[in-house]
């Protein structure tokens, strides 16, 4: 018998068993939490981006752009070199051009629906804290320009939900391809045209003065930027320097934002402490209706006169001593809504053409300031 083998036989027990452990020790490959998911699939995102972005061409093969922005350059005294070299790093978005082209169909108006997407309580939840955070530059602002504060959160929410949705085009060839390739098909490809080729011109201006990056910016399709999604020119004429470091920042400082919402309205003409619309009542059977929507959403009319041409206007609004317009929300296949809108109202539809918008502003806003917790003594 080899005098070995107890050996051996105890070293392979010992290493079956040593095998045995460390297999069953093992660890096990985690699965990524929940958000190590949503991290990796954003980083994926943004790969893909910068992929499409880098297959898209660059209007630096574009003679015609390079003369275009040379002129630009000139009328605003900016480097040419500098202009040429920021716009030949453009590129060409084709998804731009297709989401500026009209619907192919008229769709339905519904101000219900509208409204649920953002009188809603996520974005009300949002515009609470905010408001409760910044409640001192509100309350600045509105004795700076008599804008109340539900206005301008009422605003901020719902352009960008406070900040969280900002758009993630670059403004660089958002610009650039509306500029220079805005769809023809558009009826209104002309104006829309001439339109953007001012707000790049304002953009490289703004960004030479204010040294910024224009090839960071990021923004909607339509080249609006920050917070409050002010086009360049905006930016230029109501940016106010509200937090009093030298410069207008309306991506990263809310007291800019804030101040600049508010300078913007009172632009408009806001007029402190008149309402932004009337209730009425309104038989469309009798009522003259094409006479009072004829203005569109522009006051027009004197409470005497809508109420001569059929609209009843509640006491508050036959009281009311400026101009008046007539507003129409279509509900679908239900009866539309029918308000009197004020100044007010009118200077609301500045940010945008839009009564659906402006009232969703109004509606947001009250709501907001009707779930803070010193909801009741809050004054407008």
């Amino acid at each position: 018998m080899n005098r070995f083998a107890p050996l051996i036989a105890t070293f392979l027990i010992a290493s079956c068993a040593i095998a045995t452990g460390a297999s069953a020790k093992k660890p096990v490959k985690k699965k990524p939490s929940h958000s190590q998911q949503q991290k990796n699939a954003q980083q994926r995102a943004a790969k893909d981006r910068a992929l499409a972005l880098a297959s898209m061409p660059l209007y630096a093969t574009r003679p015609e752009v390079l003369s275009a922005t040379l002129e630009m350059a000139q009328r605003r005294e900016l480097n040419a070199a500098w202009v040429q070299h920021v716009v030949a790093q453009a590129r060409f978005m084709p998804g731009i051009v297709q989401a500026v082209l009209p619907a192919s169909g008229p769709s339905a108006k519904n101000w219900n629906l509208y409204r649920e997407r953002f009188v809603e309580p996520k974005r009300i939840a949002a515009g609470v804290a905010f408001w409760q955070k910044h409640r001192e530059t509100l309350e600045r602002a509105q004795q700076a320009t008599g804008v109340p504060p539900d206005i301008i959160v009422g605003i901020i929410g719902i352009e960008t939900l406070y900040g969280k949705h900002i758009g993630g085009y670059r403004v660089i060839d958002a610009l650039c391809t509306l500029a220079f390739d805005f769809p023809a098909a558009h009826p209104r490809a002309a104006q829309r045209t001439a339109f953007f080729l001012g707000e790049l011109e304002a953009y490289l201006a703004l960004t030479s003065r204010n040294d910024m990056d224009p090839l960071a910016l990021r923004g909607s399709y339509a080249g609006a930027m920050g917070m409050p999604q002010f086009m360049p020119s905006s930016w230029e004429k109501y940016g106010v320097d509200f937090d009093g470091d030298g410069r207008v920042d309306l991506y990263n400082s809310t007291q800019d934002v804030i101040g600049s919402v508010a300078h913007y309205f009172k632009a408009f003409q806001w007029r402190a402490g008149m309402p932004t619309h009337y209730a009425l009542q309104l038989d469309p059977q009798t009522a003259d209706l094409r006479t009072l929507l004829l203005p569109d959403i522009k006051p027009s009319f004197s409470a005497f006169d809508m109420v001569a041409h059929g609209a009843r206007l509640d006491a508050a609004g036959q009281q009311h001593h400026g101009a008046l317009a007539l507003l129409e929300l279509q509900n679908g296949g239900d009866a539309p809504l029918y308000l009197a809108g004020t100044e007010n109202f009118y200077a609301i539809t500045r940010y945008n053409w839009s009564s659906y918008y402006a009232l969703a502003v109004i509606e947001l806003g009250r709501a907001i300031q009707q779930a803070l917790p010193d909801a009741a003594s809050v004054q407008k």
